[in-house]
């Protein structure tokens, strides 16, 4: 036979075998090989990316979702418990919104056990506070304004200041002693002051100004206005082209606070946060202060004391917080530690009638395993996120954000989180200065994590294809500068997925 009669006949039955086999292959096993190509190349370009030296040594947790589906389309260390930073706000919020609801308020209130006679008010005046992480000096102010209307102009009594809505420890159980100072260590009272409409409770502020003159010390004003900490001032004004390198330090156990370094005389402020020791009576002096300056003094033998609002006693005023749902803008967006402590606190007196972290853990951990988390693979000791034994597998991070979705509160929920590369920081909260490039910009909305050695990022995306995805992404144990460049770097192969 003619080989090149041969050689054609074998080809055409071969061409015949591979279309009967094609005619009988399921389209479907076709589209998973597809899919399975398509899976390795994410596989292959995240992988590529765990390869980057910074990670040396470090624990790297990740997991990619479907959003609409919840399927998982990666996972690297996904079950591996690891530490979530203010990932773990995702949990608070969520339970938060679950167990109080989108329209819930704290309250602050002022009692008295006694009564009017003329201009005098005979008997104690409470200031009785339950939890709400919103209270300025503005609203001190206007407690003061009504009792002026009432016509009181004189306390013959003392002036109570109740915290005992809550328990009185102040401080998460394992809150490093070097995060007491600052106001992302605030100790928490259920009965505080914010210093800003940033609402770190339990603060104040110092704005340092420089001198007119080099060599000279800075100026200290204080927000708000008050005795109640004492201030050592060790700055020394410096030649505008220097750097400024201008510290604050508490002393332990005591309101003293130290200013330290050099500020260059160009005219710009210097503004810092120091959380105060025993946040209630920093607000009972700051209300006194108001009371006086409104025009109603004390009688000589009255006191400043903490305690208890009596039974029998009679409201006078009641100062109402803004909703859970608008509350979360600045908690999420800004990462306030402070909130998710008082909200932990909060579910627990709710639900178990304690204002406690024990009970409030409690209520945290029960609710997000109702939620449909696996609670057997979590280990929750506060609510922020500060704490280095919180422990969460990112498939488990990824879960809770694909459930929250069916959830009525979902809507306040995403709006609350961080938007990537919008410059306003209630907006883009803690991601305004990433992932700004324009496919990405606008289209992750998710929440940063950061303690010593823990860089995390969960949240959502919707990707340059109109697709939907959800990403936990936990970084745990490096040594690296920072890693957040990894991570970005993560969600762009998502955004091109």
């Amino acid at each position: 036979m003619n080989g090149k009669i041969l050689v054609k006949k074998i080809f055409m039955k071969r061409l015949w075998i591979i279309t009967m086999i094609l005619l009988f292959v399921p389209m479907d096993a076709v589209y998973a090989v597809q899919a399975s190509k398509t899976d390795l190349t994410l596989e292959s370009k995240i992988d590529n990316i765990l390869k980057d030296e910074r990670l040396k040594g470090a624990i790297t947790g990740i997991s990619i979702r479907n959003a609409d589906s919840g399927e998982i389309i990666y996972s690297s260390n996904g079950d591996i418990r690891l530490h979530p930073a203010s990932n773990m706000k995702l949990l608070t919020a969520a339970a938060a919104l679950e167990k109080l609801g989108p329209d819930y308020q704290f309250s602050t209130e002022i009692w008295t056990d006694g009564r009017t006679q003329g201009n005098i008010l005979k008997g104690n005046l409470y200031l009785k506070g339950k939890g709400d992480p919103t209270v300025m000096k503005e609203d001190l102010d206007r407690f003061a304004k009504k009792l002026k209307t009432k016509g009181i102009t004189k306390i013959n009594g003392d002036l109570v200041a109740d915290d005992s809505w809550y328990d009185d420890i102040r401080l998460s159980q394992d809150l490093n002693w070097s995060d007491e100072p600052f106001h992302t260590g605030a100790q928490v009272s259920a009965l505080t002051l914010s210093s800003t409409n940033d609402y770190d409770a339990g603060t104040i502020l110092l704005e340092i100004i420089p001198a007119a003159k080099k060599g000279e010390k800075a100026s200290i004003q204080l927000t708000p206005e008050t005795d109640y900490v004492n201030i050592v001032n060790k700055t020394t004004t410096v030649e505008r082209d220097h750097a400024s390198n201008v510290t604050i330090d508490r002393v332990h156990g005591t309101n003293t606070i130290i200013v330290r370094g050099t500020i260059p005389n160009n005219n710009s402020t210097i503004k810092k946060w120091a959380a105060v020791w025993e946040p209630t009576e920093f607000a009972m002096n700051v209300f006194k202060k108001s009371l006086i300056a409104h025009g109603i003094t004390f009688a000589t033998n009255s006191k400043s004391t903490t305690g208890v609002t009596l039974e029998k006693a009679t409201r006078l005023g009641i100062k109402k917080s803004m909703p859970l749902k608008q509350l979360l803008i600045p908690f999420m967006k800004l990462s306030n530690n402070g909130h998710a402590e008082v909200l932990t606190k909060e579910m627990g007196k709710i639900v178990y009638g304690e204002g406690s972290w024990d009970a409030g853990l409690k209520v945290l951990h029960e609710t997000v395993t109702e939620l449909g988390l696996n609670g057997t693979s979590l280990q929750l000791r506060d609510g922020s996120g500060m704490s280095h034994k919180n422990m969460i597998p990112a498939n488990e991070l990824s879960n809770l954000l694909f459930i929250a979705q069916s959830k009525s509160w979902f809507p306040e929920f995403e709006k609350s989180l961080p938007i990537a590369g919008q410059p306003d920081k209630l907006i883009g909260g803690t991601l305004r200065s990433r992932l700004k490039n324009e496919s990405t910009n606008a289209n992750v909305k998710a929440k940063t994590g950061s303690i010593s050695g823990v860089s995390t990022l969960s949240g959502y995306i919707t990707s340059r294809s109109g697709e939907d995805f959800i990403f936990s992404i936990m970084i745990n144990n490096y040594l690296a500068r920072s890693v957040t460049e990894i991570e970005d770097n993560i969600v762009k192969i998502i955004d091109e997925y």
